[in-house]
């Protein structure tokens, strides 16, 4: 019987086997399962900041740093506290401009505009409010404060008006006066950030504060919120109240309304919770 050789010796039988364990070490190292889970993960949310009243996206700086440095798209975009209406709007439209999954985050007034802006929106998967408002339809800014806020006194005491004629309109702009941006709005920050936040403060029009919300977003889209439990100008009562209403996973931490500047670390988790979850 002859046996027949390849030409550099090999038996017939012998490159069969070869090529049989090649193929086999192939399809070994390309595992069907792992590639459809790798092109079905989830890529990591956007995360979208919307800032509050007497602020401007820079009063994000602190938790975009760290939210960029754990590898997260972020935009701090403007609010221009001029209208809840207008203010949704301008956020919704962003909002459906960005590709792929989002976590919707407000801090202050802000929280009231992203209720009203991610009503309907496939691509927000999670709110987040810090130190914030989640209304219900037809609630206010100026309702939702509650008697033990800051804010709920004379306006004369609290607040300077531009111009400064009585009776204000809804298109009057609001500044807060130094002592309320010092003991009641910015507690918490050396007293440098505090002069910082009194002089840089962007006024919101005295209409949007008096405004009713529509529809929430919150009755469909899953909510977590970060409570300053020193917090002056939205007292954490309030804050429980319409957290609880909203069914948000609550993170309660011991400051005040300007958590996101004097306890940027915790508000990044909280943010950071919602865009895993």
């Amino acid at each position: 019987m002859r046996i027949w050789l390849n030409k550099k010796g090999c038996r017939p039988g012998r490159v069969l086997a070869l090529l049989v364990t090649g193929v086999a070490v192939a399809l070994a190292a390309f595992n069907p399962a792992q590639s459809v889970a790798s092109q079905q993960r989830t890529p990591k949310p956007t995360i979208v900041l919307v800032h509050g009243s007497w602020a401007d996206a820079s009063s994000w700086n602190r938790v975009t740093e760290r939210l960029q440095d754990n590898g997260y798209t972020v935009r701090a975009i403007p609010n221009n506290l001029r209208s809840v209406t207008g203010d949704a709007a301008s956020v919704r439209a962003f909002v459906q401009s960005v590709p792929g999954p989002v976590v919707l985050v407000g801090h202050s007034y802000g929280g009231f505009v992203i209720t009203n802006a991610a009503t309907g929106l496939a691509n927000v998967k999670a709110l987040v409010y810090i130190n914030a408002f989640a209304p219900d339809a037809g609630e206010t800014p100026f309702q939702l404060v509650g008697p033990d806020s800051a804010l709920a006194v004379d306006p004369a005491t609290v607040f300077d008006l531009v111009p400064p004629t009585l009776p204000p309109s809804p298109v009057t702009d609001v500044f807060l006066k130094r002592s309320t941006v010092f003991n009641s709005f910015a507690t918490g920050l050396s007293v440098h950030d505090k002069d910082l936040v009194f002089a840089t403060q962007r006024p919101g029009a005295l209409g949007a504060l008096n405004e009713p919300s529509a529809a929430p977003a919150w009755k469909t889209i899953k909510s977590w919120s970060a409570i300053g439990t020193a917090d002056k100008i939205i007292p954490a009562t309030a804050q429980r109240a319409m957290s609880k209403r909203a069914g948000a996973v609550v993170t309660e931490y011991a400051g005040g309304h300007l958590g996101l500047l004097s306890d940027p670390r915790t508000v990044t988790r909280v943010i950071e919770r919602a865009a895993r979850g």
